[in-house]
C-alpha cells in the first residue's frame, strides 16, 4: 500500500502541474475598461504650438515676418488638350476711292450694323467739299472675309488693303491658369482670416488678400480684352475721293474764285507798297532834293563852260 501511494502521489502532482500550465495558455485577454458610448475615446486634438501665427508652417501656408505665404497648389495644366478653342485676333486695313465720302461712310456704318458689329471711331476732313474720311469698325471674326467683300463694293477703286492675324491662345491659357491660382490663394486667405485672432495677423492677411484681389482683377481684365478682340475683328477704312481723269476738273466758278483771290492779293500787296512809301517819305524827299540839286548844278556848270 505504501509503495502504491509513493507512485500515485508524484504522478498526481505532475498531472496537476501540466493541467495548470495548459489553462494558463488558454486564458482570455483582459477586458478593456468601459468608457461609455460603446467604444474607445477619440484622441484629443493636438493644440497648435506657440507661435503658430508668427512663423510655424501649416498645410495652408505660413506667416513669415508679418507676411503670409500661402501654400497654393499648382493649377492643372490644360494647355495640352486637343479641344482648346483657338483665340485669333484679326485686323484689317483698306483704302477705298469713292465718289462721295459722306455716302461711303454711311455705307460702312450700315455694313457694320448689318453684320452685328459697331463703329469704333470715324472722322472726315476737307474744306467745303469733303475729300477724306476715316472710319474703324468691329465685326464678328467669323465674318471678316465677308466684310471685306462688302466694303470693296462701296469703292470705285481699292488701291490698298491688308490683313493681319495673331494667335493669342497660349497667352489666354496662361492667363486662365494664373487666375485659377490666384482665386485658390484668395480662398485660402479667407479661411485663414476666419481663424486669425491677433490684430496684426488679421491686418497681414487682409493686406495680402488685397494684393491677390488686385492681381485677379488685372487678369480678368486682360482675359476679357482678349475675348473681345478675338471675337470681334477690327477693320480700319480710309476713304479718298476719286480723282477725275486728266487731273482736276475745270470749273468756271472755281476760276472766278481764284481770280478774285488773286485780285485781293494784288490789292493787299499794292497797299503794302504805298504804306511803305508813305512811312519812308521823308527819306525819299531828302534823296529827291539831293538828286535835283546835283542835276541842276551839273547843268549850270555845263552852260558856264560853253560860254
Amino acid at each position: 500500500m505504501k509503495k502504491l501511494l509513493k507512485i500515485l502521489v508524484p504522478s498526481l502532482v505532475i498531472l496537476a502541474l501540466l493541467l495548470a500550465a495548459g489553462c494558463a495558455t488558454k486564458e482570455s485577454p483582459p477586458t478593456p475598461p468601459y468608457y461609455g458610448g460603446g467604444g474607445m475615446p477619440a484622441p484629443a486634438p493636438a493644440e497648435a504650438p506657440p507661435g503658430f501665427w508668427s512663423g510655424a508652417s501649416t498645410s495652408q501656408g505660413a506667416f513669415r515676418d508679418n507676411a503670409y505665404e500661402a501654400a497654393v497648389p499648382s493649377a492643372p495644366d490644360v494647355s495640352t488638350g486637343s479641344d482648346i478653342e483657338r483665340k485669333i485676333v484679326r485686323n484689317g486695313y483698306m483704302v477705298l476711292e469713292v465718289n462721295d465720302i459722306t455716302e461711303a461712310m454711311n455705307g460702312v456704318t450700315n455694313i457694320a450694323k448689318d453684320m452685328d458689329g459697331y463703329v469704333v471711331s470715324s472722322n472726315k476732313s476737307g474744306d467745303q467739299d469733303i475729300t477724306y474720311g476715316q472710319i474703324s469698325i468691329r465685326i464678328p471674326s467669323d465674318r471678316f472675309d465677308e466684310a471685306f467683300d462688302r466694303l470693296r463694293q462701296l469703292a470705285v477703286r481699292v488701291p490698298n488693303e491688308s490683313t493681319n492675324s495673331q494667335d493669342v491662345t497660349e497667352e489666354y491659357t496662361d492667363l486662365q491658369a494664373q487666375l485659377r491660382n490666384r482665386e485658390a490663394e484668395e480662398a485660402q486667405y479667407l479661411e485663414l482670416l476666419k481663424k486669425a485672432e491677433k490684430v496684426e495677423d488679421i491686418l497681414a492677411i487682409q493686406r495680402e488678400l488685397s494684393n491677390v484681389r488686385g492681381e485677379i482683377e488685372q487678369l480678368k481684365g486682360r482675359i476679357q480684352y482678349i475675348d473681345r478682340t478675338s471675337d470681334m475683328a477690327l477693320i480700319d477704312v480710309n476713304l479718298q475721293k476719286v480723282k477725275p481723269i486728266g487731273g482736276t476738273a475745270w470749273s468756271a466758278l472755281e476760276t472766278l474764285k481764284s481770280a478774285a483771290r488773286g485780285m485781293v492779293s494784288f490789292g493787299k500787296g499794292l497797299a503794302d507798297v504805298l504804306i511803305w512809301l508813305v512811312i519812308f517819305s521823308p527819306v525819299w524827299i531828302i534823296i529827291l532834293v539831293v538828286v535835283l540839286y546835283f542835276t541842276r548844278w551839273r547843268k549850270a556848270k555845263a552852260r558856264s563852260s560853253r560860254k
